[in-house]
């Protein structure tokens, strides 16, 4: 199924705040310009409108449509998931960067695992709800880091041996090499993996960068309409 694209570019009420920019692309080292050409990272800036945590309790809402999406997502779908065109397109570039899909798994197959053996798409708080309707509406995976913990673009590239991931003491070293999310200093995410320890999205955030990242085979549409689905649940009131 098509993602829908209806509320992309919705108009603010006159007076409102000025429009948070839209949509931006990252930048990539030039090692993958050459080696990976069709790699891409997409950037959506968020102001949180909703009241409150961004870990508390999901609305009744988005539970709701978390009970829709998992009666929807039922052993079938589950199995075949892989073989949809953008579940098929991620598993086709991990084995590109030399990670195996059937070890290391897919985002939207991780998440198809997990509703398997936990009987359905749970809450696990408001953010990570969105993200997962996001995730599962599209299967384009989006992340989203705290605002005021990035410093400058955001970006692709391959890690220095030996330097951390994320700016907090006793952040974890990296190999030489690995693909990373970066800011102008640092490298906060694994390409696919977790997000660096004190960067990630508190309780009490109230601007995020969310990103999503763009493979060969996924179209444009798909990874807009995930960054838009969340952007668009996050900054109602």
């Amino acid at each position: 199924m098509s993602p829908d694209s209806s509320s992309a570019g919705r108009d603010r009420p006159a007076g409102a705040e000025p429009e948070i920019p839209e949509l931006e692309l990252g930048w990539r080292a030039r090692e993958l310009e050459q080696d990976l050409p069709e790699l891409g990272l997409v950037i959506a800036q968020v102001r949180v409108g909703r009241p409150g945590s961004l870990r508390a309790r999901s609305t009744p809402g988005i539970e709701d449509r978390l009970r829709e999406l998992s009666n929807r997502f039922r052993g079938a779908r589950a199995v075949a998931v892989r073989s949809e065109p953008v579940p098929a397109a991620y598993r086709v570039f991990f084995r590109q960067i030399g990670l195996d899909p059937d070890v290391v798994r897919t985002p939207i197959e991780a998440v198809a695992l997990e509703r398997m053996l936990r009987g359905g798409f749970l809450s696990s708080g408001l953010l990570e709800d969105i993200l997962l309707i996001a995730l599962v509406d599209t299967g384009v995976p989006v992340w989203a880091l705290d605002a005021e913990a990035v410093n400058g673009p955001l970006g692709i590239r391959a890690s220095s041996e030996g330097e951390p991931l994320g700016r907090t003491a006793g952040a974890p070293a990296l190999p030489a090499g690995r693909l990373v999310v970066a800011d102008a200093s640092t490298a906060l995410a694994s390409l696919f993996g977790e997000l660096a320890s004190g960067h990630e999205a508190k309780a009490g955030t109230h601007r995020l960068t969310l990103f999503a990242i763009q493979v060969s085979g996924v179209p444009s549409l798909y990874v807009e309409q995930a960054l838009w689905t969340c952007r668009t649940a996050l900054e109602a009131p």
